[in-house]
This record gives structure tokens, sequence and C-alpha cells, in this order.
């Protein structure tokens, strides 16, 4: 398993950019899904909060299903904000979603089942495979701005084991609508039915990003939508994104409790918890409503104001004829950019191929840096990229639109 692992698409592409600020150039990194701290801090009542509890010596082992008064404090949070009535022993905390998402797919998916789960999608192809099982990945289109629909799900759900989504989306900055959500729950209750209850299909619900929906668009879930497939939902959330808090590690799953259990006990031999002291300032930040609402209306505010220009900026270049294209912001930190230039060729004569020479050339002459959408399972030829905003500070957009117009100006055709 180890010797067959593929290494992250993202962290080479690092390795490149690195290798050119070691050069001295500026390069405008917009590959990590993570926050600049200086542009983005962490809520003050949350970073006093830990500072408090280190010193009030919380440094000894936490619960290992995460404090007491956090799960119960999250089941009050996501019931109010969401609309979702669980028990706080139905809440695993963890340092962190990642290993939540480990759990899960070690609890209910055996070695050679099938995990169906819709490209791109951030890193369900790893998981499957430290699984040992198998994936069954369909391809999504600009179409449907690149969220799975039914159609494509339904020949899969008869001998899939867990059915991996996420809204809103990394890598695309996309989200579900509830008729579609709706229709998939549905379908998943339905082969549930046919199937009895000791075959049971599940829905892996990451939603780490759902408290960041912009415009109209409005999160939705399984579970709310279809009450019945409470019983087959795993949520995966925490603190990360809404809150820029990546480096706190605090994470939280919710779902079936004999599900929950099971992921309690292997995360218990993995010894993945969150630490106790940002354990116990999480439970406190979270009970402070005003400020909740204040921090989560200011990172909404910055975020899609980014976006939003990143947006225009790019609706801006297509409508004087660039070859580019863009998919409207909907959630997250993420926006859905297309460079279609393979076949143009560079000021040196060289000619673009593939996806790859095009996030190279993107990289070299317009100093910018994203992941194509094949670092998250797309097919190769895919000319779909991906642009976080968290690290963006809003004075140098201007400067990033002058490199890429001179860049594309610098191409001619074949």
């Amino acid at each position: 398993m180890a010797e067959s692992l593929v290494g992250s698409e993202i962290i080479k592409l690092s390795g490149e950019i690195k290798a050119l600020q070691a050069q001295g150039r500026n390069i405008h990194n917009f590959t990590i899904g993570d926050f600049d701290p200086e542009i983005f801090p962490i809520p003050t009542e949350l970073e006093d909060a830990i500072v408090h509890a280190y010193q009030q010596k919380h440094t000894n082992y936490p619960a290992a299903n995460g404090m007491a008064g956090l799960r119960k404090e999250l089941a009050r949070f996501i019931q109010e904000r969401q609309g979702l009535t669980y028990s706080a022993e139905s809440f695993l905390v963890a340092g962190g979603a990642r290993p939540l998402i480990h759990a899960i797919f070690q609890a209910v998916v055996n070695p050679g089942d099938e995990v169906l789960f819709p490209v791109p999608s951030w890193n369900n192809n790893h998981y499957t495979h430290l699984a040992h099982a198998k994936q069954v990945m369909v391809e999504t289109t600009p179409e449907t701005n690149f969220m799975p629909v039914l159609e494509q799900l339904q020949p899969h759900l008869s001998t899939a084991r867990l059915v991996a989504l996420c809204s809103p989306l990394n890598p695309t900055g996309t989200v579900f609508g509830a008729a579609e959500l709706k229709a998939i729950s549905e379908a998943v209750l339905a082969e549930n039915m046919r199937r009895g209850p000791e075959n049971p299909l599940y829905i892996m619900f990451d939603q780490i990003y759902w408290t960041l929906c912009y415009g109209d668009n409005k999160h939705v879930d399984p579970v709310s939508l279809v009450p019945e497939m409470r019983e087959y939902t795993i949520f995966v959330d925490g603190l990360s994104k809404s809150f820029a808090a990546t480096g706190v590690r605090v994470g939280w799953s919710f779902g079936p409790d004999h599900v929950i259990d099971k992921m309690k006990s292997i995360l218990g031999h993995i010894g993945a918890w969150a630490p106790k002291a940002e354990q116990m300032a999480t439970e406190a930040y979270l009970r402070n409503d005003a400020a909740v609402d204040r921090y989560l209306g200011w990172i909404r505010s910055e975020l899609s104001a980014r976006l939003d220009r990143f947006y225009n900026g790019f609706k801006s270049l297509k409508a004087h004829g660039y070859p580019v294209d863009v998919v409207a912001p909907q959630g997250a930190l993420y926006l859905t950019v297309q460079f279609p230039l393979v076949g143009k060729k560079t000021k040196t004569g060289e000619q673009l191929s593939n996806t790859q020479d095009v996030a190279s050339f993107l990289l070299s002459e317009a100093d910018l840096a994203l992941v194509p959408f094949y670092a998250f399972g797309a097919s190769r030829d895919a000319l779909w990229f991906r642009l976080s905003v968290g690290t963006c500070a809003s004075d140098s957009i201007d400067a990033v639109f002058a490199s890429i117009q001179a860049a594309l100006d610098s191409l001619t055709e074949a």
C-alpha cells in the first residue's frame, strides 16, 4: 500500500514555486487552501481563549472522543445554526477533519469495497487507497458547476459502500442545489431500503466550508432534505476554514452513533486528538454567539469580495477575446478558472501541449501559481484550475491581472 501511494501533485507544484521564489521571483501563489494569518487572523476571542487555557495548565490528555463540554456545545451550535438535532454523544472531536475522514473510511469500508465520489474532489482517491478499497470516480462538468448529479451516481449506487460528497466543494468553490442533493439522498435511501440493514450504503458529507456560502447560495445537507438519511449520513466539519484556523486543528464528525463509536475506537488507538487547550478554547468561543456572528460576517465579506474581483476580472478578459473562462463563485475560498491554451506557442517558440505545460507557462510567464484539476482526480487534459484566495492581499489583484494579460499577449497561434 505504501509503495503504491501516489504523492501530492500540490506538493510537487509547491517545489517549483519555491525554486522560482529562491531566484527572487514574486510569485502570485494561489495554490494552497489555507489562510495567510496576517490577512486572515483567527478570531481574537478564540486566540485569547487558547492562551488562557494554556495558562490554566490544560496540557494533559483530553477525553478520547472530545471534551464533554465541547461536544455539548457543538450539538447546540449545529442545532441552532444548521437545524440538525444530535446529542453530544453523536459527536467525535479530532485534530482537524483529516483524521476523521480517515476514520470514516476505516470504519465503514472493507478492503475491496467500492467508494464512489465525483472528481475533481479533494483526497478521496488517497483515502480510498489507504482503505484498500476500489475507487469509482465520476468526472463532473462545468455545465453542473462541477457538482455531481444523480444521473452520474445512480449506476454505481448498487455496488458502492460509501459515497463521498463535499459542499461547498474543494476545489471548485461551488455548492449543491437543494433539488440535486435531495435527489441523490433519496436514491441512497432507496438503495438502503433495497439492501436491508446488514449492508448499508453511507454518505460521507464533508461540510468543512458550509458557513462560507455567498450571495443567494444556501448550504444544504442530506439529513435536512431527507430526514431518513440520518442513519446513513456521516458529517465532517471543523474550525479550520470558517474561522481561518487551519493550524488550530479542531475538527468534528457527527452521525449515527454506532459509526461514531467505531470511529472513536479507531482514533483512540491512533491518538489523533485535538489538544485539550484548543478544545476548551473552542467550546468557550463557540458559546459566544455575537463574536461568532461578527467573525463569520467579516470573513465571508472579505473572501467573497476577493472572489468577485477575480471572477469579474476573468470575465472581462474573456469579453475582450482572451482565451479564459471562469465559473461564478458560490462558496469556500476557491474560484474555478479555465485557460484553454493547448496548441498555442510561447514567445520562445515552444508549443503548449497539455495542462502541465499550461500550468508551467502561467507560472513562468505570469508569475501565477494555480492548481490544475488533475491534482484533484480529474483527467489530465482538463484545462481547469483552482485559484485559492486565502492568501490574497486585495491590493495585489490588479497586478495579478496585469501579469496574466501580458503573458496571454505573448502567445501566438501554432
